[in-house]
C-alpha cells in the first residue's frame, strides 16, 4: 500500500446547532427535527437513519413545533408567530401563514389530520382547517390568561389538554369553551422556580393527562375529575419534553439534567389486573437539555441542547439484530460540508452564513512512518465571504484550480471569481448570471474548471460555460423517468464526457458531456446513494449507499463491472465492516489508480482492487500479519480492504498531489467547550 503524508486540519470551526422539537411519522418511518437555527432535517429510519433531506435555515425563522400531516406534508410554527408549510421536493418553504397571535408556542394536529391547534403568546388556542393545498384559519377557543405553552389532542378529535403557566386546561373543541380547569401545584419554597410551567401535556384516549413541568414532575391526572391520579419526581430541574408511544403503553420524558426517563403501564405485582404507570428505564446520553424526545417501536429518540440525535434501541423491542441494537449518535451532516482545490492546496469551508477559504500548511521535515512533523509554513485564512439576505447557505464548491467559488441559498446562487499572486487575493463577483439559475441543490465544477453544472430546485441539471468575460447557459438535462426528485449528488469525470447525478428516488442517471444527452439510467436500488465518484482513468462509477452496499458501474459499457458483481458476490469480511454512519465522499489515488479512497464520521479505508477480496467466509488475516510471511506467501494473505480509525470525527479526507492526504477533523471535545454550561455537571462521588 501507498505511504501518504497527512495533513491533519482541525481549523474549520464548524458548530452543529441544538434540536428544538421533533416529529416522528411511524408509517413512514422518518424523523423530521428542526435545530435552533431554523434548519429542518428528514431522517430516514429505515435507510440505515440516513439524513435523506435538509431544509436549510433562516434567520428570522424560529421553529417551536414540528407536526407531520400524512406522509409528504411538514408543517412547522415558531416564535416569530408564523406557521410553515414546507415543499418537500424543492426543500424550502411552500407558504407563510400569520396566526395573529403573537409567538407560537406550541403545535398539534388531532388524529384525524383534519385540523390543526396552535398555542400562542396572548392565550388562545386557534383551530386551522387542514386542506388538500394549505391550511385555513377556522375560529378561536376560549382566550385565557397566560400564554399556552402545550397542547395535546384527544384521540376522539373533540376534547384539547393545553398546559401554560400552573394550570392545565380541556377545552371543548365544538363550543370552544373550557370544560376542565386543573390546578398544578408549585415548586417547594427555596427551589429555583416557585412558578409551574406546564411545559408538555398528553391526552391518552383513557382520558388520562400526563404533564410535565419545571419543578421537575411527571403527573397523570383525570381528565374528567380534575383530579392527581400520580406523581413522579424525575428532576430537580425542568421535564421539557414528553412522548406517548403509539399504543400508549409507554411515556418518555426528557429533563434540562440531559437525563431521558420512561415510564411503562404495568401491573405492580405477578397477577394483578390493574395496572399503574411505573418508572423503568433511565438514559443518561446527553450533557444539555433534552429538548425533544419521541418513541418509536423499538427505539428511544432524544436531542437537545447538545446537538446530538441520540437513538437508544429497546433491547426488549428490537430482534436479533446487532446493528439495531447499537446505541446510535447522529452529531455531523450525512454530506460534505468541505470542498478542495487539490492542485493550489485550498479548502473551502462551509457554514450556514459563510465560507471560509483556507490554503494548507507545509513542512520542509521527511520523517518516519507514525512521526508528527514540525509545521514550516502555517494554514491562512484567505477569504471569509458572508452570504447575502437571512437564507442560510445550502451548498458550495470550488474549482479544481482555485478560481471559481459557487454557493446557493434557497432564492439565489452566487458565483465568484479569485485571482492569487503571491501573497495578495482578489474577489470578483460574477454580476450577470444566465436567467435559468435561481437556486440549486448541488454545484460542482468541471475538472478543468470550464463548466459549471447546477443541480436545479425543478430536477434539471443546468450545464454552464465559464470564461473570464462571461458566463454562458449551454444545456439543461432532464430525467428520463421524468421524476420531480431533487438532486442530492454529482460527479463529473476527469476527461469532461460523463456527468452522473443522484436523486432522492433513488435515481442515478449518466449524461454524455459531449453529445448533450442522456446515456443510461443505473438499475434503481432501494436505498440513497450517500457518496459517488467517476474513477479518472477507466470511467467507471463508484456508488455508495446509505445501506453501505458499494457498487461499481461502467458508464461506456452501460452495465456492472466484473469487480462490483464478485464484491456482491463474496463481500467483505464481518470483522471489516464497522461503518455506523453513511459514507459521505469517495476519491481515488493518483498515484495508484487501484486505490479507492472512502470515508464516513469514524473512519476512512482504502480498498484495493487489485488484490483479492476477503469474503465472508475467508480466513481473517490482520494487517500484521503479512510482514511476517515470505514474499511468494505474502500476496495471497494481503486483502483488499484497508482502514484507519486514528483520525475522528471525519468531515474529509481527499488525495492531493505528491501523496499528500488531506483530513478534516472535527473533535467533539471542541463542539462541547461552546456549549454553555449544563445546568448539572457530574462529580466524581455523587
Amino acid at each position: 500500500m501507498v505511504e501518504f503524508k497527512v495533513h491533519r486540519v482541525r481549523f474549520f470551526d464548524y458548530m452543529p446547532s441544538g434540536i428544538r422539537c421533533m416529529a416522528f411519522h411511524s408509517k413512514a418511518d422518518r424523523l423530521a427535527l428542526a435545530r435552533l437555527d431554523g434548519s429542518v432535517e428528514i431522517i430516514n429510519f429505515s435507510n440505515n437513519y440516513f439524513q435523506e433531506k435538509v431544509i436549510p435555515g433562516n434567520d428570522s425563522r424560529s421553529i417551536e413545533a414540528i407536526c407531520w400531516v400524512g406522509c409528504d406534508r411538514l408543517f412547522t410554527a415558531g416564535l416569530n408567530g408564523e406557521i410553515v408549510e414546507f415543499d418537500l421536493e424543492r426543500l424550502c418553504p411552500k407558504y407563510t401563514l400569520d396566526a395573529f397571535g403573537g409567538p407560537i408556542w406550541t403545535a398539534a394536529c388531532n388524529s384525524e389530520e383534519t385540523h390543526f391547534a396552535f398555542g400562542c403568546e396572548d392565550g388562545s388556542v386557534k383551530l386551522f382547517e387542514i386542506l388538500p393545498d394549505k391550511i385555513q384559519f377556522e375560529r378561536n377557543l376560549d382566550r385565557q390568561k397566560g400564554r399556552i405553552l402545550s397542547l395535546s389532542w384527544h384521540k376522539s378529535g373533540t376534547l384539547i389538554a393545553a398546559g401554560s403557566l400552573d394550570v392545565i386546561r380541556v377545552f371543548d373543541v365544538k363550543s370552544g369553551h373550557s370544560v376542565q380547569r386543573i390546578l398544578v401545584d408549585k415548586g417547594p419554597a427555596g427551589t429555583h422556580n416557585k412558578d409551574c410551567v406546564v411545559w408538555n401535556v398528553a391526552f391518552l384516549s383513557d382520558y388520562t393527562i400526563v404533564s410535565g413541568d419545571s419543578v421537575g414532575k411527571v403527573q397523570i391526572w383525570d381528565a374528567n375529575k380534575g383530579t392527581l391520579i400520580k406523581t413522579h419526581l424525575v428532576s430537580k430541574w425542568d421535564v421539557l419534553s414528553l412522548s406517548v408511544s403509539e399504543n400508549e403503553d409507554s411515556i418518555v420524558a426528557g429533563t434540562s439534567e440531559g437525563t431521558v426517563v420512561q415510564f411503562q403501564l404495568l401491573s405492580p405485582t405477578i397477577g394483578d389486573t390493574e395496572t399503574q404507570w411505573i418508572r423503568t428505564r433511565t438514559f443518561k446520553h446527553h450533557t444539555h437539555d433534552v429538548r425533544a424526545v419521541t418513541e418509536t417501536k423499538t427505539a428511544v429518540v432524544s436531542g437537545g441542547l447538545d446537538t446530538q440525535l441520540v437513538i437508544c434501541s429497546l433491547l426488549d423491542k428490537v430482534e436479533v439484530k446487532p446493528s439495531e441494537s447499537v446505541l446510535r449518535k447522529v452529531i455531523f451532516p450525512h454530506r460534505t460540508l468541505v470542498s478542495c482545490a487539490k492542485k493550489p492546496g485550498l479548502l473551502l469551508f462551509q457554514f450556514p452564513d459563510q465560507l471560509e477559504l483556507w490554503r494548507l500548511g507545509g513542512t520542509d521535515t521527511v520523517g518516519k512512518p507514525g512521526e508528527s512533523l514540525p509545521v514550516t509554513r502555517k494554514p491562512e485564512k484567505l477569504l471569509q465571504l458572508k452570504r447575502k439576505g437571512d437564507d442560510h447557505i445550502c451548498c458550495s464548491t470550488i474549482s479544481e484550480c482555485g478560481q471559481w467559488i459557487a454557493y446557493s441559498t434557497v432564492t439565489s446562487i452566487r458565483l465568484y471569481q479569485l485571482q492569487c499572486e503571491s501573497n495578495n487575493i482578489s474577489i470578483t463577483k460574477v454580476s450577470k448570471l444566465p436567467k435559468v439559475l435561481r437556486s440549486a441543490h448541488q454545484l460542482q465544477f468541471s475538472a478543468d474548471s470550464s463548466k459549471l453544472f447546477v443541480a436545479s430546485e425543478q430536477a434539471t441539471i443546468h450545464v454552464i460555460s465559464l470564461s473570464r468575460s462571461e458566463c454562458k447557459h449551454v444545456h439543461t438535462f432532464k430525467p428520463k423517468s421524468g421524476s420531480s426528485a431533487p438532486v442530492h449528488l454529482l460527479a463529473a469525470s476527469a476527461d469532461g464526457q460523463w456527468l452522473t447525478s443522484a436523486n432522492r428516488h433513488c435515481e442515478i442517471n449518466v449524461y454524455n458531456l459531449k453529445k448533450l444527452k442522456h446515456h443510461c439510467m443505473l438499475p434503481v436500488y432501494n436505498s440513497l446513494p450517500s457518496a459517488m465518484a467517476i474513477h479518472p482513468e477507466t470511467n467507471n462509477l463508484l456508488i455508495a449507499h446509505a445501506d453501505q452496499q458499494i457498487f461499481e458501474f461502467s458508464t461506456v459499457d452501460k452495465q456492472y463491472t466484473d469487480w462490483s458483481r464478485k464484491l456482491h458476490k463474496e463481500g467483505f469480511h464481518k470483522c471489516r465492516i464497522k461503518w455506523h454512519t453513511p459514507i459521505t465522499h469517495i476519491t481515488f489515488n493518483p498515484s495508484a489508480p487501484s486505490q479507492v479512497m472512502l470515508h464516513d464520521t469514524y473512519m476512512f479505508c482504502i480498498i484495493d482492487q487489485s488484490l483479492p477480496l476477503d469474503g465472508l467466509k475467508a480466513q481473517f488475516y490482520s494487517q500484521l500479519t503479512p510482514k511476517d510471511m515470505s514474499e511468494t506467501d505474502r500476496p495471497s494473505k494481503t486483502n483488499a480492504f484497508k482502514m484507519c480509525t486514528k483520525y475522528q470525527p471525519l468531515l474529509h479526507v481527499n488525495v492531493l498531489e505528491d501523496d499528500w492526504l488531506v483530513v478534516v477533523e472535527r473533535p467533539l471535545i471542541d463542539i462541547h467547550s461552546q456549549l454553555p454550561a449544563p445546568v448539572r455537571q457530574k462529580k466524581f462521588g455523587t
